[in-house]
């Protein structure tokens, strides 16, 4: 533990939170307990239970904070079992920062209790000694590929040796994708991937470290459609992960680790572009991990945080070629919570695929409403990621070929709901549809039956 992770809490009213960087109480404030926030938490909504709604949360934290409660296992199931969806943020009329209070106190929670066992070595090893590094990342993306293109894959699945692993990790095996080579190895050698036909903007790529190794079709993808609508792209190559799967798990020290070495890699840039909600929300939220620790670094994260934009947003803001080719499919769109609540874009992605001829759009009944992903909710809260899911899938229209979105965890979530459900959808990132029309535009065939 660093000796910045170890500054006792100064403040005078915040007794029970023994470290620096405790929750804010300028974002508890507002908070009246209305009740608003209620119908939109998830958790609520699958257990009635007052210490599972917002209000309740954000009325533990300050607790904690006034002495009532100590930091304690009555205090860490509660804050840990939150989706951090954000959906309570957009509805409550004050504005109060809940998921912001979520992940500070986290933080608390993980240094006055760290994990012990089992969960301390998955964590460690997943969480600091894979995610940072690039080279051992594409190494496990190596191996995945040997695994699937061996024969191994079927054999495991035809033999039945998945019934050996638990069933959450079991589905995602089921419905894991084909790892292709990942952008960063791609392009190594190429510093800037050039607009066509001319250059309009310079812009920057974060290629994730989950996104470039398991969903690196999309990069191609995004690095495609940008450059087409006249983007140079630039691949910073000491970019590493944003850290947002650290900060939900409370490890707000490797976030802070990670932050800086992001903000150090794209300071020569003026945008930076992500195709990842959850990666996109973090690097917009880095100035928070700053808040208390370390002013200089907070003034660095918050240029750095302006430079921040979604793909579909920044096509949508600077203006996109928009495809003539056909597609001909009925589609549905899922909001990414991190996109939708944690960033406000909602209606930028939507008119992108409204744009593309012959995609009929089928409105979805609470698409803003989590698909129970969460980062690695699915895998740390099993249970309550099924029932949430189970609750999005019932609003997935039956007569729609695809379900587009904008996020890797949310990805592999519903297609783990369409295989258990027995539904036949295809799942899709936004701009994967508009770098398919693009492609028949091109070849006058192919699109997305090719994909497939």
């Amino acid at each position: 533990m660093s000796q910045t992770e170890q500054l006792p809490c100064e403040s005078k009213t915040l007794t029970n939170y023994l470290w620096s960087d405790h929750p804010d109480e300028n974002k508890w404030a507002d908070c009246v307990h209305c009740g608003m926030c209620l119908e939109a938490c998830p958790t609520y909504e699958e257990t009635g239970q007052e210490q599972h709604s917002p209000r309740g949360r954000v009325h533990l934290i300050k607790s904690v904070a006034e002495g009532k409660l100590e930091v304690n296992e009555a205090f860490s199931d509660p804050v840990f079992a939150c989706l951090d969806c954000r959906a309570c943020e957009t509805a409550c009329p004050a504005d109060v920062e809940v998921g912001g209070l979520i992940e500070e106190a986290r933080g608390q929670i993980r240094q006055a209790m760290p994990l012990t066992g089992w969960k301390k070595v998955v964590s460690g090893f997943f969480l600091r000694g894979l995610f940072p590094y690039y080279n051992r990342l594409h190494a496990l993306g190596g191996l995945l590929k040997v695994y699937q293109k061996s024969g191994a894959q079927a054999l495991v699945r035809k033999t039945g040796l998945l019934n050996v692993m638990p069933p959450h990790l079991a589905a995602m095996e089921a419905v894991m994708p084909a790892v292709q080579t990942p952008v960063r190895k791609k392009y190594k050698n190429k510093a800037v991937i050039k607009a066509e036909p001319e250059t309009k903007h310079t812009v920057s790529f974060l290629t994730g470290c989950v996104m470039d190794v398991m969903f690196s079709d999309i990069n191609d993808a995004t690095i495609r459609v940008l450059a087409r609508n006249g983007n140079d792209v630039t691949i910073p190559d000491k970019q590493t992960c944003c850290g947002a799967l650290h900060v939900h798990a409370g490890d707000r020290e490797m976030g802070r680790k990670l932050a800086k070495e992001n903000i150090e890699a794209f300071e020569e840039t003026d945008t930076i572009i992500v195709n990842a909600a959850g990666c996109g929300c973090m690097l917009k939220e880095y100035t928070e991990l700053f808040r208390e620790v370390d002013t200089e670094w907070k003034e660095r994260a918050e240029a750095f945080a302006e430079k921040v934009e979604d793909v579909s947003k920044y096509l949508y803001d600077t203006g996109y070629e928009k495809p003539k080719a056909a597609l001909n499919t009925r589609i549905t769109y899922h909001d990414a919570c991190h996109l939708a609540h944690g960033q406000g874009v909602t209606k930028e992605p939507r008119d992108l695929l409204l744009d593309i001829p012959g995609v009929e759009m089928i409105r979805m009944p609470n698409a803003d409403r989590c698909c129970g992903s969460a980062g690695i909710y699915n895998i740390t809260n099993p249970e309550m990621a099924d029932a949430v899911l189970k609750s999005k899938m019932e609003h997935v229209p039956e007569d729609v070929e695809m379900i587009s979105m904008g996020n890797p965890g949310c990805m592999l979530q519903m297609a783990m709901g369409v295989e258990k459900y027995g539904r036949s959808q295809q799942i899709v990132h936004t701009v994967q549809l508009l770098d398919w029309a693009y492609q028949k535009e091109d070849s006058g065939k192919g699109g997305a039956d090719e994909a497939r």
